[in-house]
């Protein structure tokens, strides 16, 4: 827990607890007596059907996993056939 002062003009600097990376904006809300914030980073909108293929989003989560947990297959190249014609 870190404790955070607020300022004369009742701000609270919170850049200590934010999590490294690219983040845009926070959600905030209410619960009960609490205020939560939750950090939110944005992506492409050329990228965002990801989130709404949940076949294609299973399948990549898989494949992350299992390159952590080492378990990458050797594939041969294909660069010899880079300039065939198609």
């Amino acid at each position: 827990m870190t404790r955070l002062p607020i300022d004369t003009r009742r701000r609270i600097n919170i850049s200590k607890l934010l999590p490294k990376g690219n983040i845009h904006a926070v959600n905030a809300y209410k619960k009960g007596n609490k205020i939560i914030l939750e950090p939110m980073a944005e992506i492409p909108a050329d990228e965002s059907w990801i989130y709404e293929n949940p076949k294609a989003l299973k399948s990549i989560q898989k494949g992350i996993k299992e390159a952590k947990e080492g378990k990458l297959k050797d594939r041969p190249s294909y660069a010899k056939f880079a300039d065939d014609k198609i």
